[in-house]
C-alpha cells in the first residue's frame, strides 16, 4: 500500500495512524504546499488553533457557501452555531449546549436499540448503511418529537441537506439541499413554536432562560441536531464495529460497551479533521498564518499524540481522563458528544444482542471518499 501523502487522503486509508504519528513527531505545525494550507497535528498545535480568536470556522469573505446563499439551505447554514463565530454565537451556543444536555443518555441508548431492532426485525441481510446513517437520524428526530413516519422523512431529508456542506458540493446537490432545508423547517417549526416536550421543547426553554428571543436560529440549530448526527455518528457506529471485527473485546460490566465506544472516539475518530480560516494573523511556534490562509486541524493525529495520551496507539477502553479532540474544543466543541456515544452504544448493543457477529465484517474495509469523516463501508 502506498503510504499517506496528505492528511486529507489519509482519512480513507485502512491505517492512517503511522502517517499521523510522523506528522506529530516531525511536522506538528507546518505549511503543506500541496493543500495550500497550514496543518496542525500535535495536541499543542491543535489546542492552540481551536481556541484562537484570530481564526474562524468559515472563510471571512464567505460565511455561507455561494451556491446556497439566499436559499433555505443557506439560511439554515448561516445560523448554525458550528458555522458561525462571535458574541451572538457564544450566546446561542450556551442555549444549544443546555438543550443537548437534557436528554437522558440511557433513554437515548434504549431508543437507538429499539430503532435498530425494528430494522433487524424486517429480516434479510443486516443493512449496515441504514443502521449507521438513518437510525441515528431517526433517534434524534424522535427526541425532537417527530413520529408516525415524520422521523423517517426527517432522516431522509437530512441526508439530502448535508450534501451542501462540503466545499465539493455540486449545484444539483445544493438545489436538493435547499429543498430539504425548506421541508425540515416545516417539520420542526411547530415544535419550536409550541415549545412542548422533547428536545425542541428543551431548546425553547433553554432559550427563554438565556433571554434568547429569536426563534429562527433555534429552528436552524434544531436542523443542526440532525445534521451533526449524520456523518459523525455513522462513523462512530461503523468504526466501533470495525474495532470489534479486529478482535477488540467489550470490557466486562454494564457500561463495558459504552467504554469501548468512547475509546473508539479517540482511537479511530469518526471525524478526523476540521478547518479554520484566518481573519487576523495567527502565530504558533514562530510560524505565522496570514489573513486569508487556512489551517487543517488533524484531530485524529492529536488524539494519538503521546504528549496527550500515554501509549496512544493502544486500544484501551476505560482510560483515565483521556485527551480527546474528536469533538473539537473551546467555542466550537460539539455539544452532541454524549448523544452520539449513547446512540452508537444503543445501536451496536442491539446488533450484538441480535446475534450479529462482527468477526464476519472486514477488518480493513473501504472508507467513504470524504475529506474529514472516516466512515467504513460495511
Amino acid at each position: 500500500m502506498t503510504p499517506s501523502t496528505s492528511p486529507v487522503s489519509a482519512v480513507r486509508e485502512p491505517d492512517p495512524y503511522p502517517y499521523y504519528a510522523t506528522l506529530v513527531a516531525e511536522r506538528p505545525f507546518a505549511h503543506d504546499e500541496t493543500l495550500s494550507a497550514w496543518v496542525a497535528a500535535d495536541a499543542e498545535a491543535v489546542s492552540a488553533v481551536l481556541r484562537a480568536e484570530e481564526l474562524r470556522v468559515r472563510p471571512p469573505a464567505e460565511p455561507v457557501p455561494a451556491g446556497i446563499a439566499g436559499t433555505p439551505a443557506g439560511e439554515v447554514f448561516g445560523r448554525l452555531v458550528r458555522m458561525t463565530d462571535g458574541t451572538l454565537q457564544r450566546h446561542l451556543k450556551q442555549v444549544v449546549v443546555e438543550a443537548l444536555g437534557r436528554p437522558d443518555p440511557g433513554a437515548t441508548a434504549r431508543l437507538a436499540s429499539a430503532r435498530t431492532r425494528a430494522v433487524l426485525d424486517r429480516g434479510g441481510e443486516v443493512p449496515y448503511e441504514e443502521l449507521m446513517f438513518s437510525v441515528p437520524a431517526r433517534v434524534v428526530a424522535g427526541l425532537c418529537g417527530l413520529d408516525d413516519g415524520a422521523d423517517d422523512e426527517a432522516a431522509r431529508l437530512i441526508g439530502d441537506f448535508v450534501q451542501c456542506i462540503p466545499a465539493t458540493a455540486t449545484p444539483e446537490q445544493q438545489r436538493v439541499a435547499a429543498e430539504a432545508a425548506d421541508r425540515l423547517q416545516k417539520l420542526l417549526g411547530p415544535g419550536i413554536e409550541q415549545g412542548g416536550q422533547g428536545l425542541l421543547g428543551d431548546l425553547v426553554r433553554a432559550a427563554r432562560a438565556a433571554d434568547w428571543a429569536d426563534t429562527a436560529p433555534l429552528l436552524a440549530n434544531a436542523i443542526g441536531f440532525l445534521s451533526q448526527t449524520y456523518d459523525a455518528t455513522a462513523g462512530l457506529i461503523g468504526n466501533t464495529l470495525v474495532a470489534l471485527a479486529r478482535g477488540e473485546a467489550v470490557p466486562p460490566g454494564a457500561d463495558g460497551l459504552e467504554l469501548l465506544v468512547r475509546e473508539v472516539v479517540r482511537h479511530d475518530a469518526p471525524i478526523q479533521n476540521t478547518r479554520r480560516f484566518a481573519a487576523r494573523p495567527f502565530r504558533h511556534r514562530g510560524a505565522e498564518v496570514l489573513p486569508g490562509q487556512q489551517v487543517l486541524v488533524v484531530l485524529a493525529a492529536a488524539n494519538r499524540d503521546p504528549a496527550a495520551n500515554a501509549d496512544p496507539h493502544t486500544f484501551l477502553p476505560g482510560r483515565t481522563d483521556p485527551a480527546v479532540f474528536t469533538f473539537g474544543a473551546d467555542a466550537h466543541h460539539c455539544p452532541g458528544r454524549e448523544l452520539a456515544v449513547a446512540i452508537a452504544t444503543g445501536t451496536v448493543g442491539a446488533l450484538l444482542d441480535a446475534g450479529v457477529q462482527p468477526a464476519t465484517l472486514p477488518t480493513s474495509p473501504d472508507y467513504r471518499p470524504l475529506a474529514n469523516a472516516r466512515i467504513p463501508v460495511l
